[in-house]
């Protein structure tokens, strides 16, 4: 599936879940799960497979509809954007959590390593083979990143967390080379705590992303963020981690940039890089005009070509009302036409 062009437009991983299978107020008010929610769900088990899948169809048909060029599942099957893949893996005690301090300060349950991560089976690939059933156009599958799965574990094995790091790398690896088998065009790993804990990043983060997708055939995205705007509500002026990783294997670097306003300049640091540019704040559901976006774009190309810029949301829209999602990702391909016609 051809996937190059002209500020691409794309997403970032989520979309929002209907109401009617999740219950969207207490998905709100807690900090993202770490282990297993299964009390989120509204629909009875026996059904739930059935429903996913057609609260999955209806994400499909939003990003088409709305003209998005490389579209996700919506990670309608998740309860959040890490815990399907983490606690599938073996090693990690899920019935007897630890604790870890969420990026917020606040301390949040969260798997166990007791034992080797090892990945017996693949975690994503149905999901990803039914995305690319339903749609004919070029996609993308998520996963979180080794270093952030590290971050969001209780080491009761390894005794450091760069080995705990590096062991999930070989997990995530192996789920990636399957997700290309099966039909990914770009798979992307999830990196937002490179943001948060930016002195452990700098120990071993990029050698444990380079150890999980160095080498392997088809295009990575990584992205990395302040968090979700409906849990994390400051930013800071910048990245404290985001120059080192145009030295990672990642082929794609994706970040947010419109609700903290950043400096576009920050593009520089990833001379080697194609870059997915947040350009929507997800921290309102207030939609921003086609022409305040176009102008972010314009001035995100007086540091980065066009080939290598694709356009998305600033981070997942799981928490925006589903009307919302639907119009900012509307006004948001609306910018990039106005841009392409002007470039043209």
């Amino acid at each position: 599936m051809v996937i190059d062009g002209v500020l691409v437009t794309t997403v970032v991983g989520s979309y929002p879940q209907p109401g009617w299978l999740v219950n969207r107020e207490m998905l709100g008010s807690r900090l993202p799960p770490r282990v297993r929610a299964k009390e989120i769900w509204r629909v009875p088990e026996e059904f739930l497979a059935e429903a996913q899948d057609d609260a999955t169809i209806i994400a499909i048909r939003d990003m088409e509809r709305a003209g998005v060029e490389i579209i996700t599942d919506g990670e309608i099957r998740r309860e959040s954007y890490s815990n399907r893949f983490a606690t599938a893996l073996d090693g990690m005690d899920v019935d007897n959590p630890g604790t870890a301090i969420d990026r917020t300060g606040h301390p949040n349950p969260v798997p166990r390593a007791v034992g080797p991560i090892q990945r017996t089976r693949p975690v994503e690939v149905e999901d990803l083979e039914f995305l690319r059933r339903n749609t004919d156009r070029p996609v993308k599958i998520t996963l979180p990143g080794p270093f952030t799965m590290a971050q969001q574990a209780q080491d009761d094995f390894y005794g450091d967390r760069r080995s705990l790091a590096l062991a999930l790398a070989d997990a995530v690896r192996a789920e990636v080379a399957d997700l290309f088998a099966a039909g990914a065009d770009i798979v992307q790993l999830d990196e937002p705590y490179l943001q948060a804990r930016p002195e452990a990043a700098r120990e071993y983060a990029v050698e444990a992303i380079n150890r999980a997708i160095d080498g392997l055939p088809g295009p990575v995205a990584l992205h990395t963020c302040f968090g979700y705007a409906a849990i994390v509500h400051e930013r800071p002026p910048g990245y404290s981690f985001l120059a080192e990783l145009n030295d990672c294997a990642a082929d794609l670097i994706a970040f947010e940039t419109a609700q903290p306003g950043l400096d576009l300049s920050i593009l520089k640091q990833l001379p080697g890089k194609t870059v997915i540019l947040g350009v929507l704040d997800l921290s309102t559901p207030d939609v921003a005009s086609p022409e305040s976006i176009a102008a972010r774009i314009r001035e995100a190309l007086r540091y980065h070509p066009p080939h290598q810029l694709q356009i998305a949301p600033d981070c997942g829209m799981k928490y925006l009302p589903r009307p919302r999602a639907f119009a900012k990702l509307q006004a948001m391909t609306e910018a990039v036409a106005l841009v392409r016609r002007e470039l043209a």
